[in-house]
């Protein structure tokens, strides 16, 4: 291949959610380890309390999934699925820690090689969701970074700021993608993120024109009934029906929700019940029984989005 590209958007310097996240991590590693030690001296005892911090990790997973398939049940938008249930929360506990263990805390600052290319590719905007960075993304940054496409993987913050207050970075991402390649980016958002990109888009009368579609990936669109115990002005937002949310869709051209594909799932733990992670008129993607952060590593996610790049190439 011939021809250069440019390179990936800028890393930020620092993260107030990876140095959380480090906190924790050595936290939980060091009480657990302190656990088994204790246990392995003592006579009464057992070393196994060295699994209590992961224990209690898994058991407050185990928690939010049922309340999610509970209130799914009850309000009739999703059977209740013993099956199905085990199976998310086995894939959401392997995607959670390897996202709140590792690429969050100690790897968000990857940055992949960008590929060069012949044609200019669209560039892709990656935006995370709430206590959340662009370490989510690594896998995607790499997939994309391959095939050549300029990315910008933000952090969003303040972390428990407004979801407004994220504008500005978004701004910035898309201004660069575009000056880049001289085309509308793709934006891709997990979460809380998407909600920033509705936000964005209401900040500008041609933002819709700007960007060329929009993926969101179980982003609370109606809000989440699991938002009345968050933490945050964010948290609040995203409550369902919240004032917040009502007056950002009356804001918005009764067209613009044609410039979404909305992924979402009934085996959801953050954001449900079922139904509320899709944007009334958009092209809603289902996947059962995938848990909130294992939907951003579900392999049919990514290749929904490279068909639409692949079907979309610029000219």
């Amino acid at each position: 291949m011939s021809g250069a590209t440019g390179e990936s958007g800028p890393i930020p310097r620092f993260s107030v959610v990876a140095a959380l996240q480090q906190a924790a991590v050595v936290w939980c590693l060091a009480l657990g380890v302190g656990l088994a030690a204790w246990g392995w001296t003592s006579d009464t005892v057992s070393a196994a309390w060295g699994l209590l911090p992961l224990g209690t990790v898994a058991a407050v997973v185990w928690v939010q999934f049922v309340l999610a398939y509970a209130v799914n049940a009850v309000q009739g938008v999703a059977a209740w699925s013993t099956g199905g249930l085990l199976r998310a929360i086995a894939g959401e506990f392997r995607s959670a820690t390897a996202v709140f263990a590792w690429r969050q805390p100690w790897a968000w600052r990857h940055q992949p090689p960008l590929a060069m290319a012949n044609e200019p590719p669209r560039g892709v905007l990656l935006v995370h969701g709430y206590l959340c960075n662009r370490g989510l993304w690594q896998h995607w940054h790499q997939v994309l970074a391959q095939r050549g496409h300029p990315v910008e993987a933000v952090n969003l913050e303040p972390v428990w700021g407004s979801i407004d207050d994220y504008v500005p970075t978004l701004e910035a991402a898309v201004a660069r993608l575009t000056a880049q390649t001289g085309q509308p980016p793709l934006v891709v958002a997990h979460s809380m993120g998407g909600l920033a990109v509705r936000a964005w888009l209401r900040s500008g009368a041609g933002n819709g024109e700007r960007v060329a579609h929009v993926f969101t990936i179980g982003t609370p669109h109606q809000g989440t009934w699991l938002a009345r115990w968050g933490l945050g002005t964010n948290v609040h937002q995203m409550r369902l029906a919240s004032p917040w949310l009502c007056e950002l869709a009356a804001a918005e051209p009764p067209q613009r929700a044609r410039l979404f594909t909305c992924w979402h799932s009934g085996g959801d733990n953050i954001v449900f019940p079922l139904g509320t992670a899709v944007l009334p008129g958009s092209a809603a993607r289902e996947l059962p029984h995938v848990g909130h952060v294992a939907l951003v590593d579900d392999p049919r996610v990514l290749a929904d989005v490279l068909r639409w790049l692949d079907s979309h190439v610029p000219v």
